[in-house]
């Protein structure tokens, strides 16, 4: 197996008309636009090719943080780097062994590491009050542990926002046993984002204006392009609700690309990064985005992606065109490219502000053409949690519903998410189901949730002569809802053909219907959805009373991508452990938090409550137990919980993927179960980092 990593590091660009002004922006993104239908010039890419990161291995490292002058952007800033690098030095460990490292703080401030997603010792973690006081300037700080695991991770400071100025390297950690991933070559594709402003300013404008960065508020022409398209009545009343909530439906990313330069290994995207090939290689990416505010979505035109591994741990292998990638995530994909090509590793933000790119090629001559960036998104009723899960569809009558003679072979129910409806007073009596051809009917991926069903009245429901032969509820995942009122009593099945009906492996546990209220290990919650006294108030600008689970949506602007590019899109739902599942215990409690704020005084909290006004969570040590979040705004968060893996139930108990770092999209809500096994104080919070002083807490396992 070979390993190679060619990184460059950064400081090119000697562009002396983009400056940080809004000018810029305007200027920036029409110069975007133009890139975006050629390929780079050849000898844009010729110093990456020279330069590699700088990848340090063993048992013992010297780290020494210090400021160091760069230029992404043709002006001089000043950056934060471990060794003179940005991003610091690639780590390379070995499961099993204890590693030293001996890091020493050059700055006036305190400074820190924390090595994101390592199982360490909480003493090691290195967030300052919590375990530690932080390295002083002048000091020098000894780490020590036993790494525990394998994969991909990264480190980065918890000082203030040195990490938005640099401070930031890669880890891989090679495997003590066999790695079941196959490839002939690796590369570490590091995301981030670089500003010439300290953070402190961005920060500063956010509080007197949290739009500040926003340049893509509706015009007076997008007002009458709305009126085409939903009519006059439409077009007013969305109007007046958005701006009756003080809110923006273009308020995707508080920090966007009008003072953001996007970085791939510390190169902006008129420098590009580029990774060699040879034939026949499968190529493992080792994909980490290290941003302090940016999320990304990848995508190799050309190319299929094997994604392997999330946040550093092996899943079942899932073939994707495209996936998002959130603050502090990691995913490793195996890629199989055709020699005598180059192909574009392409990383746009989430709010289309931006981009930055790689060419991977068998040929240094070769380069990629750039595509252009997707449209830009628009928020919607569903990112306010004013989803159709939560309609009633109590009494709904569908006595005269004549489906006799229907032909719903190819009906494809399998992203049916019936979330949360209520369907208690639905009544099919009269449902005539006739001769219909079910046979292609695929309910393989219909998420039942916790639907109540307990009302629902088949018991006058003729199936005639249908033929549901072919029908797979094989994987259609009822969830935790109550079915125990449904009356199938007097269902006339008629003739119909239902040998071939596959109920083999339909999750209809009764257990999971009657459960006390939590709902069953990978299922995720079963509990209504409460706000409590404290969401209530001026530092609380929405509720999101019918959040909608987050699992199978892509997620804001790639909603339609199977449609419109014909890209397969990652989904959280997509993601399994590729080991069974480490602790089989059903959980004894649950957890629900919400991600609160008020987007327009830029205030951001738990539960309505910030940081510093907030009583540590307290986990008892052995406990397993559901952390419930409800994203009550409509950012995407990145939710990080340090010292224990945050196990994602995405819908199969037995390969519950393990995860550092959760994304909670807007408006919905997410389950994920923790062991606490280690003892000690933690840190749990947005890993934004301009969220990270509301959006935080002290999480206590005792």
């Amino acid at each position: 197996m070979k390993s190679q990593y060619m990184i460059k590091p950064m400081i090119q660009k000697p562009n002396s008309e983009l400056n940080n002004s809004r000018r810029r922006f305007v200027f920036g993104a029409s110069a975007m636009l133009a890139l975006m239908s050629i390929p780079f010039p050849k000898n844009a890419f010729a110093n990456a090719l020279s330069q590699s990161l700088s990848q340090l291995s063993g048992k013992v490292f010297d780290l020494s943080i210090d400021y160091k002058m760069v230029n992404f952007t043709g002006k001089s800033a000043r950056a934060t780097v471990v060794n003179q690098l940005l991003p610091a030095p690639l780590l390379r460990w070995k499961e099993g062994e204890t590693v030293t490292l001996r890091v020493k703080n050059n700055l006036d401030h305190d400074s820190s590491i924390h090595w994101h997603g390592i199982i360490l010792p909480t003493e090691m973690d290195g967030v300052p009050g919590f375990s530690f006081d932080g390295i002083k300037p002048g000091e020098t700080f000894e780490y020590q542990f036993t790494v525990q695991q394998s994969g991909t991770y990264w480190y980065h400071s918890h000082s203030g926002y040195q990490e938005q100025t640099g401070l930031f390297g890669a880890i891989v950690i090679d495997p003590a046993t066999p790695d079941p991933v196959i490839y002939d070559r690796d590369y570490v594709i590091m995301l981030s984002d670089w500003s010439d402003e300290a953070p402190e300013n961005i920060y500063a404008k956010l509080k007197k204006q949290a739009d500040y960065y926003n340049y893509r508020e509706r015009t007076v022409m997008d007002f009458f392009s709305d009126v085409n398209k939903n009519g006059l009545a439409n077009t007013w009343n969305a109007r007046s609700m958005w701006n009756n909530a003080r809110m923006s439906d273009t308020d995707i990313s508080d920090v966007t690309g009008s003072t953001y330069t996007y970085l791939m290994n510390g190169n902006p995207p008129q420098q590009g990064w580029q990774g060699l090939f040879e034939q026949g290689e499968k190529v493992r990416l080792r994909f980490i985005n290290s941003s302090a505010m940016t999320i990304f979505d990848v995508r190799i035109p050309g190319l299929k992606m094997s994604v392997v591994a999330s946040d550093g741990q092996n899943i079942q292998p899932v073939s994707v065109d495209e996936f998002r990638i959130g603050v502090a995530e990691t995913y490793d994909v195996v890629i199989e490219p055709e020699v005598d090509n180059a192909y574009c590793i392409f990383a746009q933000s989430i709010d289309r502000t931006g981009f930055t790119v790689g060419n991977l090629t068998s040929d240094a001559s070769l380069h990629a053409p750039i595509p252009p960036m997707d449209p830009r998104p628009v928020l919607g009723h569903s990112d306010m949690g004013m989803d159709m899960n939560g309609m009633d569809m109590n009494g709904m009558d569908m006595n005269g519903m004549d489906m006799n003679g229907m032909d719903m072979n190819g009906m494809d129910h399998s992203k049916m998410d019936m979330g949360a409806g209520e369907m208690s007073g639905m009544d099919h009596s009269k449902m005539a189901m006739g001769g219909s051809d079910m046979s292609g009917m695929d309910h393989s991926k219909m998420a039942m949730g916790a639907d109540d069903m307990s009302g629902m009245d088949h018991s006058k429901m003729p199936m005639g002569g249908g033929d549901m032969s072919g029908m797979d509820h094989s994987k259609m995942a009822m969830g935790a809802g109550d079915m125990s009122g449904m009356d199938h009593s007097k269902m006339d099945m008629g003739a119909g053909d239902m040998s071939g009906m596959d109920h083999s492996k339909m999750a209809m546990d009764a257990a999971k219907a009657t459960v006390s209220g939590l709902g069953l290990a990978g299922f995720g919650s079963n509990n209504e959805i409460k706000h409590i006294d404290t969401e209530f108030g001026p530092q609380v600008d929405m509720r999101a009373d019918a959040p909608k689970s987050g699992l199978h949506d892509p997620g804001i602007g790639l909603r339609d991508h199977q449609q419109q590019f014909n890209r397969k899109v990652l989904t959280y739902g997509d993601i399994k452990g590729l080991h069974p599942t480490y602790d089989t215990r059903q959980p004894s409690r649950e957890i629900q938090l919400h991600l609160t704020g008020n987007m327009n005084r830029y205030m951001w909290s738990v539960n309505g409550v910030k940081f510093m006004d907030a009583a540590p969570l307290e986990f008892e040590y052995g406990e397993r137990l559901r952390i419930t979040l409800v994203n009550d705004t409509m950012m995407t968060h990145p939710m990080h919980l340090h010292g224990m893996w945050s196990e994602l139930e995405t819908g199969d108990p037995d390969f519950i993927p393990r995860k550092h770092t959760v994304l909670v999209q807007p408006g919905s809500k997410i389950s994920y179960l923790v062991t606490a096994d280690a003892k000690g104080q933690w840190a749990y919070h947005c890993h934004l980092l301009f969220h990270m002083p509301g959006m935080f807490r002290k999480v206590v396992v005792k």
